[in-house]
């Protein structure tokens, strides 16, 4: 990949990353009360999972020209109860690049300065674990970053999921309370799988 395409990734992940940050920092989940199970669809269906009851959505704010977000778009889910929050951002791929529904190359790099941005953005942060996945059913790949770090308040885990296809790029993170490792695996697992 060219120093160029890799700039233009740096560029593409914290437009992505800052839609997703700062909503991240101050959520404030809402009450959910019997919020029925939702179905998410990303990168034109092919990145698709289904969230269990108690998450209720919120549209985060369009991305904005002025500052480098254009095209991007999110939702926030939270459940009040498990004190978990999912954020899943899709946006174009700068300078017209196109990949494959598994691209290594483009995945690697993307996965790499993402890492790098994560780790600066939150100070006490702590990478746990990467790994390379493949869905079964699509064949798309995805990157995933384990960390923990303290957000609202307390301590965290945190898992980022990363895919793209054809022009566009997802990225999915996952926030739970740290005492619920058990239940945060599960639902990475769940969104990871396409369940």
């Amino acid at each position: 990949m060219s120093l160029l395409s890799k700039h233009a990734t740096a560029l593409l992940l914290t437009a992505i990353a800052s839609l997703i940050m700062a909503p991240a920092h101050a959520a404030q989940p809402k009450t959910t009360g019997d919020a029925p199970a939702q179905k998410v669809s990303m990168l034109g269906g092919k990145f698709v999972f289904t969230l269990p009851k108690g998450f209720t959505a919120t549209s985060l704010p369009a991305g904005e020209v002025a500052q480098g977000t254009a095209g991007a778009t999110g939702t926030m889910y939270s459940n009040a109860t498990r004190k978990t929050v999912v954020i899943a951002a899709e946006n174009t791929i700068v300078n017209g690049t196109n990949v494959k529904d598994n691209d290594n190359a483009f995945l690697d790099t993307t996965f790499a300065d993402f890492a790098v941005q994560k780790t600066k953005a939150l100070p006490d942060a702590k990478i746990l674990g990467e790994k390379s996945l493949t869905q079964k059913g699509t064949g798309l790949g995805l990157r995933q970053l384990d960390t923990s770090a303290t957000q609202g308040g307390g301590p965290t885990l945190d898992t980022t999921l990363i895919g793209a296809s054809g022009t566009r790029m997802a990225v999915v993170q996952v926030i739970s309370r740290a005492s619920d490792k058990a239940g945060h695996e599960a639902l990475v697992k769940q969104i990871a799988s396409g369940q």
